[in-house]
């Protein structure tokens, strides 16, 4: 009888401990200052390249979610965007090269692009020119808050020649 006691205490305190951590505020308010201890600044160039509209509206939320959670912990942002590949086509204008069904997203990515391009920690968006050539879109037609560049994958070695992490999401 007695080890059948102890044993319902033992898995009684286990349950309580699991119930205690899982209900724990450290948890639900979880942080990055382990990994951003000592630093003061985080410099990164994001290869965007998805040609589906909803994954792509994504993607800037989150960079920009990103971006602000950075801040927040004492971090300075230093972001550049690089749009090419099929991403071409969901960063300009010309909504004849757009598929029916990302028409919607395309309108929420330029606005969600044009409010990067002001925001704290966003250094640059820019398109790939080659990119432009390959999607047979046009350079006119590039969202405003976007710019052109010759060659993305040059843009990219060049920023992380100057310390840019490289993120393809």
């Amino acid at each position: 009888m007695k080890r059948a006691l102890c044993w319902r205490s033992v898995v009684v305190s286990l349950l309580l401990s699991t119930l205690t951590l899982s209900a724990s505020p450290a948890v639900a308010q979880a942080d990055d200052r382990a990994v951003l201890a000592g630093l003061k600044e985080v410099k990164v160039g994001f290869d965007i390249t998805t040609g589906e509209g909803k994954a792509l509206l994504n993607r800037p939320n989150v960079i920009d979610e990103t971006r602000q959670s950075l801040i927040k912990q004492g971090v300075t942002p230093s972001f550049v965007l690089a749009f090419r590949g099929p991403a071409t086509k969901l960063v300009q204008t010309d909504m004849s090269k757009v598929k029916p069904e990302d028409k919607e997203a395309v309108l929420k990515i330029a606005e969600k692009l044009k409010e990067m391009s002001q925001a704290p920690g966003v250094h640059g968006i820019e398109q790939c020119s080659v990119a432009i050539r390959q999607q047979e879109t046009k350079a006119e037609n590039v969202l405003p808050s976007v710019k052109v560049v010759g060659n993305s994958w040059i843009s990219l070695m060049s920023y992380q020649a100057k310390g840019y992490a490289y993120i393809q999401p």
